[in-house]
C-alpha cells in the first residue's frame, strides 16, 4: 500500500516537473535570443520600446458569507493548480510591548504545531505525500495563511488548510523549539553590517520602542507561553476578520461549496472591531549616528527621515522622482558612483506605507576613507534635485521606466488577485494602481520640482554610518560636531554581560 502511494505522488510530481522543466527551458531559449538582439544595441539609451499596451483585470468574483467572510475567487486553468491565501487583520504591531515576538510565534506555532485533528508529523506526512504546502506567518500588519494543490488533491488540502485556521493545537514542545530558533536568530543578527543599519535606522526614525521599530530580545521571549500564544490567535482569528483569495484550476460553483462547507459554520465575534493604528512621529529630526564594527573595510550608510504613505495625492509624483535618482541613468548612480567613483551600491528612494508613514531613505556602500564624501554627495543630489528642475530627459526616461515596469504588477492572475486583497484590506479603492498609472503618465518637471521641495527634508536628514571607527578618514565630525554612537551589544548576551 506504501509503495502505491509512493508511486502515485512520484507520478504526480514528475509530471508536475516535467511541465515546469520544458517551460524553463522555453524561457531559457527566449532569454538566449533576446540577449542576443540587445547586444547588438550600441547603448541602453538608444533602445526603443513600444507603448505599453492596455493591461485588464482578469475576470473574478466577490463574494461575502454570512459569518462576515470575504471571499475572491479567480479562475486560471493554464496548470492544475490551486493556491489561496487568507488575510487576517493582525500583525505584530499590536503585541504587548513587553513580549515583541509573540505575533510570529502564533504565525509559526499555528502551522508547525498540528490542529487538533492532526499532529505536526501527521499534517506533514499528508501535505508531503501530495506535493502540496499550508503555511502561515504573521507580519508587522498582517496576518496570512495560505495553501498550495494540485487540483485532484484540492478537497483535502483545502481541509487541512481549514483545519490549521480554524483548529491549531498550538503544541507546547513546538513553542519551545520556536523560542530557541528564535534566540539563535537573536545571537547572529549582528553579523550582517546592511542588517545592522536597517534596523537601527528604523529605530532612529520612529523610535526604539516603536511597534514599527523595535526589536526582539531574549527576555522577550523568555516572557511567551502557551496561552500568550492562545490569546493572540483568539483576538483576531474569526471569519468577519479576514479576506480569502483563492486562484488556479477549479470550478467556481464546487470551489463555493467547498468553502461554504468548510468555513461557512465558523462563528463570526460580533465584538471584534478594527485595533486602533500606533502614533507615529520622528524619533529625530537629523543628527549623525555610528556603530562602530572594527572588521568592516567598508562603511554601511543611510540617512533618511519619516516618509508618507501610498495614498497620498502626491505617490505617482514621487515615484517618478524615485526614478529620477535611482538606477542606470538616475542622478546619484550618474553622479554618486560614475563620475566620483564613490559608491559600490547608491540609491534613493521615497518609500510609503498603506496605512501609516514610511520613510524617505537613501544610501549605500563605500570604501571607509570616502565615508564622509559619499555622505556628502548624497545631501547635495537630494537639495540637487529640489533646486534645479529634471530635464525633459530625465523626466521621460523615469517616466517610462515606470511605465514599462507596470506590465509586472500583473505577471499571472495569483499576484493580480494579492493586490486586489491588499487593497480591500488596507481601504484602497480596487483600480489604485490604474490610478497610479495616469498620474505617472500626467507628471511634469514642475510637478517633480515641487514634491521634491515639499516632501524631502535635507535640514532634517538623519544620518547612520556601520563602519570601523579608525578607518574612517576625515572623520564623521566633518559631518557634525557631534556623532552618537550606538551600541549594538545584545542583552542578555555573553557579550553584554561583560561589558
Amino acid at each position: 500500500m506504501v509503495k502505491n502511494k509512493n508511486l502515485k505522488f512520484s507520478l504526480k510530481f514528475s509530471k508536475r516537473w516535467r511541465f515546469i522543466s520544458a517551460l524553463v527551458v522555453v524561457c531559457l531559449l527566449t532569454f538566449n535570443f533576446s540577449w542576443v538582439a540587445t547586444a547588438a544595441a550600441k547603448h541602453y539609451t538608444d533602445l526603443q520600446f513600444t507603448p505599453v499596451s492596455e493591461i485588464k483585470l482578469p475576470k473574478y468574483e466577490r463574494f461575502v458569507l454570512d459569518n462576515g467572510l470575504v471571499v475572491y475567487l479567480m479562475e486560471d486553468h493554464e496548470l492544475p493548480l490551486v493556491s489561496g491565501t487568507t488575510l487576517v487583520r493582525t500583525g505584530s504591531r499590536w503585541e504587548p510591548g513587553d513580549k515583541v515576538g509573540l505575533a510570529d510565534v502564533v504565525g509559526s506555532l499555528m502551522r508547525t504545531g498540528g490542529t487538533l485533528k492532526h499532529s505536526p508529523d501527521q499534517l506533514n506526512e499528508i501535505l508531503e505525500q501530495r506535493a502540496a504546502a499550508v503555511e502561515t506567518n504573521i507580519s508587522e500588519a498582517a496576518g496570512s495563511a495560505s495553501f498550495d494543490s494540485l487540483t485532484e488533491d484540492l478537497e483535502t488540502v483545502f481541509g487541512l488548510f481549514a483545519e490549521v485556521l480554524r483548529e491549531p493545537a498550538f503544541a507546547q514542545e513546538k513553542l519551545d523549539l520556536i523560542k530557541t530558533q528564535a534566540k539563535g536568530g537573536i545571537a547572529r543578527r549582528n553579523d550582517d553590517p546592511s542588517s545592522i543599519a536597517s534596523r537601527e535606522f528604523r529605530k532612529l526614525i520612529y523610535g526604539q520602542d516603536s511597534p514599527y521599530a523595535r526589536t526582539v530580545e531574549y527576555a522577550t521571549l523568555d516572557k511567551i507561553n502557551r496561552e500568550d500564544a492562545l490569546k493572540f490567535y483568539q483576538q483576531y482569528f474569526y471569519p468577519n476578520n479576514m479576506i480569502l483569495g483563492i486562484v488556479g484550476d477549479f470550478n467556481p460553483k464546487k470551489m463555493r461549496s467547498l468553502i461554504q462547507a468548510q468555513l461557512g459554520d465558523w462563528k463570526p465575534n460580533s465584538k471584534i472591531s478594527q485595533t486602533q493604528l500606533p502614533q507615529v512621529s520622528p524619533a529625530n529630526l537629523g543628527g549623525v549616528f555610528f556603530v562602530n564594527q572594527p572588521q568592516l573595510t567598508q562603511s554601511n550608510i543611510l540617512i533618511g527621515h519619516l516618509g508618507g504613505k501610498f495614498d497620498n495625492p502626491d505617490y505617482a509624483v514621487l515615484d517618478v522622482m524615485n526614478g529620477v535618482l535611482n538606477g542606470f541613468g538616475g542622478r546619484l548612480f550618474n553622479e554618486v558612483r560614475s563620475r566620483q567613483g564613490l559608491a559600490y551600491t547608491v540609491y534613493g528612494s521615497w518609500s510609503p506605507r498603506f496605512d501609516y508613514p514610511g520613510m524617505f531613505i537613501a544610501g549605500g556602500q563605500t570604501r571607509s576613507d570616502a565615508t564622509v564624501q559619499f555622505v556628502k554627495a548624497l545631501q547635495t543630489e537630494i537639495k540637487r534635485i529640489q533646486t534645479q528642475r529634471v530635464t525633459a530627459k530625465e523626466l521621460n526616461h523615469a517616466k517610462e521606466s515606470t511605465l514599462n515596469s507596470f506590465v509586472f504588477n500583473f505577471q499571472d492572475p495569483s499576484q493580480t488577485l494579492s493586490r486586489l486583497m491588499r487593497y480591500e484590506y488596507y481601504g484602497y479603492p480596487a483600480d489604485f494602481l490604474f490610478r497610479y498609472q495616469k498620474a505617472v503618465i500626467a507628471t511634469t518637471t514642475a510637478d517633480v520640482q515641487r514634491v521634491a521641495r515639499k516632501y524631502l527634508q535635507p535640514e532634517n536628514l538623519v544620518t547612520l554610518v556601520v563602519g570601523n571607527q579608525t578607518s574612517i578618514k576625515p572623520p564623521l565630525t566633518q559631518l557634525a560636531t557631534k556623532v552618537t554612537p550606538i551600541d549594538v551589544s545584545i542583552p542578555g548576551s555573553q557579550t553584554q554581560a561583560q561589558k
